[in-house]
């Protein structure tokens, strides 16, 4: 697989994650979560697999995540570190909440599935995702 096409996968998985889960397709999105997944939230707060799901299936109201700049870094043949810049659009269409964020992706026999992810707060123009 080249770095663009897995680029292209991981971010568009990534992206999907953004979203609550289809109730027509259940738990496709839960499934892109590893077993072991790991975050490390922008607020600080640790959260594991089984704490992500309700929040996955849009037991929750969210904003409008917008992403962009995303990188990719093989760490193994089998492992993926994406990065990428994210903000929040509310309903009037104000955007904030500018974080930083990776995902570490771990390819195994259901498929590429997030193993770890962390946001860290940053300015509209802070920092860069991929350096």
């Amino acid at each position: 697989m080249t770095d663009q096409t897995l680029l292209s996968l991981l971010s568009s998985l990534e992206c999907a994650l953004h979203r609550p889960e289809d109730p027509a397709q259940p738990g496709v999105l839960a499934a892109l979560l590893h077993g072991d997944f790991l975050e490390f939230g922008r607020s600080g707060g640790l959260v594991r697999r089984v704490e992500a799901l309700p929040w996955l299936s849009g037991a929750s109201v969210r904003r409008e995540i917008v992403a962009c700049d995303f990188a990719l870094q093989w760490a193994t043949e089998t492992a993926a570190l994406l990065t990428y810049r994210s903000s929040e659009r509310d309903e009037q269409g104000h955007v904030g909440r500018h974080t930083l964020r990776s995902s570490l992706w771990l390819k195994g026999p259901q498929g590429w599935q997030m193993r770890f992810h962390q946001g860290t707060p940053t300015s509209a123009g802070g920092g860069n995702a991929d350096s």
